[in-house]
Formats: C-alpha cells, structure tokens, sequence
C-alpha cells in the first residue's frame, strides 16, 4: 500500500513539474508580433484597399488574443484611387518579430530584407500558429500578395499593376507581386517579392499557387 502510494505521489509530483515548465515557458515566450492570414478576403486581390487589410490583421491577431496595432506587409503606388505611395517596409515598425510559437523572425528591418532572416515554411505561419500549404501541398498556397519589391518598397510608377490598382480590384486584368513564404519554386526564393499574378480575381491568384493571403506584422 505504501508503495502503491509512494508511486501515486511521485508520478503526480511528476505531472505537476511539467505543468510548471510549460507554464513558464509560455510566460517567458515572447507574444507574436508576425503572421500569415490564415485566410484572404475571398474576393482576389481585393481587400477593401490598404485599410481593409489593416483591419483583417488586426480583427485576426485581436482573436488570438493579442493587444498590439498591425499593419498589412503591402506596397501601394501613387496616383491609383488617388492613394499616396506607400511602402511596405515602412509601415511594419523596426522589429523584432516574432511568430505565434515565439520563433524569432527577424531582428530588424536590415534582417527581414537581407539574409538573416528566419522566414521559410517552418515559421512562417497563422495566427492560429498553423503551418500553409507550399510547394509540393495541394493546393500550393505559397504565393503571398506583397506589392513590393526585394527591398520592402513600392514599384515606381510604370505600366504595370503591381497592386492590383492599389488592393481594391478583384478583376482578371491587371497583376500583384507576390513572394513564396516556403522560399521555393520557379527558381526565386524571396520571401516577398518572387513575381506577378496573372489578374486580380481569386482565380487568377490560385492559377499561380496563392489564396490571397498576406503578411501581418505588428508595429509595437
């Protein structure tokens, strides 16, 4: 009896040391401050312009739980809807960010746009802290709208749409840059900048492997 009761002891001793661990461990893990959107709008490239994705990163990581502001990792050009241009890189804050599991992403800015960044198909993920769909997954989903080129900014103004006439067009003409958050296919591994859809609707997005899903970053 004394033995049955020494085992029962040490065994609930044992479960309660490994709920302390990870009590701690999740105290101590730093809160999320990037994420992919689990899902698009459902409307292509349209998503309600860049304050209707601002809003979707916020109503996403609110429902998580999180207290921070966010923004929309998108590039806007100017004279489109008569928006001012805006760059992506300078609407994300200056770091460092961190996914849902409390992965570093990248230090700063420098980080993010350069080569020691932490971003592939492993931590780039949900709010929910779900992995996506890449290459190689059906359906590939590793297309991720950005309007950005490498370096975080804006296209100049040229005769190309890179943003889908600034986030608001769910229309077969026109285009969006995007990147491949699993650094895979069609021989370009940027994260945020890979190439062009081929239109705007959700179609188009899905005919070159996306689902009008984009990044979140939170700005404090």
């Amino acid at each position: 009896m004394k033995r049955r009761l020494f085992i029962l002891t040490a065994t609930s001793l044992g479960l309660i040391g490994s709920v302390i661990l990870i009590a701690e461990a999740q105290r101590d893990r730093p809160p999320m401050s990037f994420f992919v959107t689990s899902k698009g709008s459902g409307d292509g490239a349209n998503l309600g312009g860049i304050a209707g994705a601002d809003y979707m990163c916020q109503t996403l990581a609110e429902g998580m739980g999180s207290t921070k502001t966010w923004h929309a990792y998108l590039s806007t050009r100017a004279g489109d809807n008569a928006v001012t241009v805006l760059h992506a890189r300078e609407r994300i804050g200056t770091g460092p960010w961190y996914n849902s599991k409390g992965e570093l992403i990248a230090k700063s800015l420098a980080d993010l746009h350069g080569n020691n960044n932490n971003l592939n198909k492993q931590t780039a993920l949900t709010e929910k802290g779900q992995t996506i769909k890449g290459v190689g997954d059906t359906p590939n989903m590793h297309d991720i709208l950005t309007g950005s080129r490498p370096d975080g900014t804006a296209y100049p103004r040229d005769d190309m749409d890179h943003t889908c006439y600034n986030w608001t067009s769910n229309k077969d003409t026109g285009s969006a840059q995007v990147g491949h958050f699993d650094r895979t296919g069609g021989g370009n591994t940027s994260w945020n900048s890979a190439h062009a859809t081929r239109g705007c609707s959700q179609a188009n997005l899905a005919a070159t492997g996306g689902a009008g899903l984009f990044y979140c970053f939170a700005i404090d």
